[in-house]
Formats: C-alpha cells, structure tokens, sequence
C-alpha cells in the first residue's frame, strides 16, 4: 500500500493551545524500528510530544503506556505481517481497559488488510510514501474531533 488510506474524517489541521501527546509504539517481534523512529522524530518537529516505547512490546506493555502517558492518539507501527492480529489485541485490551483513544498504524499493509482494519476502527493506516506532514494534519484532525 502506498500513502495512506483513512476513515472519511475531515482533516482541519486544527491546532489546540495545548500538545498533543502521541504514543508511537513497536508491538509484536518485528525488529525493524527505522520507520518509527523517523515519524517518532517527524512528529515532535510538528510541535507534538511523542512517547516512542522501544521494540518488542506486547499489546499490554502498548495499553499500559498509553494509559500511563495519558496520550492523545496510539500510533502502532508494525511490518511483520502481523497486524490484523496485533491490533486487534490491542483494540481488545483498549476497550477493556476503557481506553477511548484512536488508533493510527503504519506499516507495509496490504489495501485489503488496511480495508479491514479501517473497518474494525482504526482511524488511520499509513504506508510507504505517507509524508510527516499528512500523518501530523490526520492526528491534529482526530485530536479535534474527539
């Protein structure tokens, strides 16, 4: 997939007078952290506060910081082929948890896959191509409308 695919969401590129804080975590055994590490860096140069969690965390260790952080919007960035399961157990735990917070994922996802998970109420799957600047004016725009 390349750019990025969403739900139909108005992008205002609102801003607030306060930061928007964005965890970017690494879940699932994938050990490739480039990709995250760059929107993790992106982001911050846009003005938000990014809590980036590192490698090889589980659904729980995601669920935990989010809360722990209190953050605005839970990016999962995962290029092992195990998304549809990942997130999903992630959004499991949310709900449990009572974590209202949305989702955006970015990755190597087929458009079939990104279909289904747009479909089960992630906000937002950027591919390959998906510029900082778009991922930013998304956030800013889920962060509006929550």
């Amino acid at each position: 997939m390349t750019g990025t695919q969403s739900k139909s969401n108005s992008t205002s590129g609102a801003t607030s007078s306060t930061i928007i804080r964005v965890l970017v975590a690494k879940p699932g055994l994938d050990g490739h952290d480039r990709g995250a590490k760059v929107v993790a860096r992106g982001l911050r140069d846009e003005g938000f506060e990014v809590i980036y969690t590192g490698l090889h965390q589980t659904p729980e260790m995601v669920v935990a910081a989010a809360l722990q952080e209190d953050v605005d919007v839970v990016g999962l960035s995962i290029l092992s082929g195990a998304h549809l399961p990942l997130v999903t157990a992630v959004q499991e735990l949310m709900k449990k948890q009572s974590v209202n917070k949305p989702i955006f994922v970015g990755g190597i996802i087929p458009d079939d896959d990104a279909q289904q998970l747009l479909s089960q109420g992630v906000a937002a799957v950027f591919g390959p191509g998906s510029s900082i600047g778009e991922i930013a004016q998304k956030i800013r725009s889920l962060v509006a409308h929550s």
